[in-house]
């Protein structure tokens, strides 16, 4: 829903400015000429440069074949006299990214006419807190199939031929050995037509849910400026909400698919636990990692998971259910969006006793610590002062678990898994994708991060697919339904979530 802000809009400017932007969209020549004032002191500037009289736009608007498709989110009104008007509108494009365009009107005996209009709109660059190497491409097709003309942003612990393996520190950087041959999941994506855009920022060693890698700066995040835009799988997300790619490789642990793209918007799946290969991307805490990816688009996840996951047969989603403790999780913006959501999907309501909940959250905690630690405890022991605070205190804490405690832990979290599977059953629940919107930049992260863990470790502990379906609260800020199911009903979840998309099309 567009807003429309600040003074009253004067007499048919709304009208005149409506009538623009669908001629825009519609790439409408004729009406976009009537709708720009006729002379030589009319202007049009954008990044390219300023053009200067109603012909010279004219023949530019000829010539380019239409404008990026687009929606309008906002449109801003300042009345300058009363026959001339500012609007300055926010638009989303559809690739992915947020732009305005700012135009002064001018009332005649012919109604409004633009006399000037300034447009920006994000440009695809090199950004090094989104990218640690681009290309045009990266990596070629190696074949051709369901993701002809999709570019992929892979996440830094991926294997890709020819380029080193980061894991999002510098240190790591300057011993990793080039790699021979791209990870299973890449190979896979090439195989399937898709082209690899470049590698893209992670968290340190994956370790953690924020996205703020201490060496590399914090990603954007398009749709919520200001605001963190969540990890590990930082830049892949970064790059997909900017529209520099179309499709994110990462992986989820704890989160790391589910909560960037909750915090920008974006559709993520977590796979079932070992139904895609990790083979050649590097591990954090194998009991719990998983291969996802993070779109624009419930139809483009899909078609990934048609390349990805095990031919299964589908199987539709038969009952959905909602869990109000779990959305008591989250804060209440968050809970609201997430029930507005359930209620829509006409989701049954049933209670959990959620008072193991804590221990579950424990024993993720502490067994992915004491992996975490075997995985990397060796290259780290005398070296974690290479690593940025918040990392360096989780490998700290993990190097410190004892072996009675990863044994106590490992058997807490096959309880708990029984226990998730068995909640959890043939159906669909439920949940926030994580506990609230993205933190505002420069805020602390523990007490968000330890929420969000709360809701995001079931899927972990389960061995479960999880989904992350984009909405947004009431003030406008994106959010996340997560929806998770069975072990293997990965596809089930992708054709629900385009189901979803397409029953809210207009």
């Amino acid at each position: 829903m567009t807003h429309v802000l600040g003074d009253p809009a004067p007499d048919g400017l709304l009208d005149a400015f409506w009538a623009y932007e669908r001629a825009l969209m519609s790439d409408d020549l004729a009406m976009l000429d009537r709708l720009f004032a006729q002379g030589h002191d009319t202007l049009r500037g954008d990044a390219a440069g300023l053009l200067v009289g109603h012909d010279q736009i004219s023949r530019f608007r000829g010539g380019r074949g239409g404008a990026p498709a687009r929606s309008v989110l906002q449109v801003h009104v300042r009345s300058l006299s009363p026959a001339h008007a500012l609007v300055v509108a926010i638009t989303e494009l559809e690739r992915g990214g947020r732009g305005q365009q700012t135009q002064v009107w001018r009332r005649g005996v012919d109604g409004w006419r633009v006399m000037a209009a300034h447009v920006a709109v994000p440009a695809p660059a090199f950004d090094s807190r989104v990218w640690r190497v681009v290309g045009d491409p990266l990596a070629r097709p190696t074949g051709s199939g369901p993701l002809d003309g999709e570019t992929v942003a892979v996440k830094d612990l991926f294997a890709v031929a020819g380029h080193p393996v980061g894991a999002g520190n510098p240190a790591w950087l300057d011993q990793a050995r080039v790699e021979p041959s791209d990870a299973w999941a890449v190979r896979m994506l090439t195989g399937g037509g898709a082209a690899v855009r470049g590698i893209a920022r992670t968290d340190e060693f994956a370790y953690s849910l924020a996205g703020t890698n201490a060496h590399h700066g914090t990603p954007p995040n398009p749709r919520a400026p200001g605001r963190i835009g969540g990890g590990s799988s930082s830049g892949s997300a970064s790059a997909v909400s900017l529209g520099h790619a179309t499709i994110g490789l990462g992986t989820d642990t704890g989160g790391s698919i589910r909560v960037p793209a909750a915090y920008q918007g974006l559709y993520g799946l977590r796979t079932t636990h070992g139904a895609v290969p990790t083979a050649g991307a590097m591990a954090l805490a194998p009991a719990f990692d998983a291969v996802g990816w993070l779109t624009r688009d419930a139809e483009l996840l899909a078609r990934v998971g048609g390349v990805l996951l095990p031919d299964t047969a589908p199987r539709p989603v038969r009952e959905v259910v909602a869990v109000p403790e779990l959305w008591a999780l989250a804060e209440p913006d968050v809970a609201d969006a997430v029930a507005a959501f359930a209620e829509g999907e006409s989701a049954r309501q049933e209670s959990w006793d959620l008072t193991d909940l804590e221990s579950w959250r424990e024993a993720f905690r502490v067994h992915q610590a004491a992996q975490a630690w075997a995985t990397h405890g060796s290259w780290l022991r005398n070296r974690l002062d290479v690593l940025g605070p918040d990392v360096r205190s989780r490998f700290e804490a993990a190097a410190q678990v004892t072996p009675d405690e990863a044994s106590a832990a490992a058997t807490g979290v096959a309880e708990a898994r029984q226990a998730i599977r068995d909640l959890v059953g043939d159906r669909v629940v439920v949940l926030p994708s994580a506990s609230s919107v993205a933190p505002v930049l420069g805020s602390d992260p523990g007490r968000v991060r330890d929420a969000t863990m709360r809701l995001t470790c079931l899927a972990g502990l389960g061995g479960l697919p999880a989904i992350s379906i984009p909405t947004t609260t009431q003030e406008g800020l994106p959010c996340g339904v997560s929806l998770i199911a069975a072990p293997g009903r990965d596809r089930d979840l992708l054709a629900f979530a385009v189901d979803h998309a397409q029953r809210l099309r207009p």
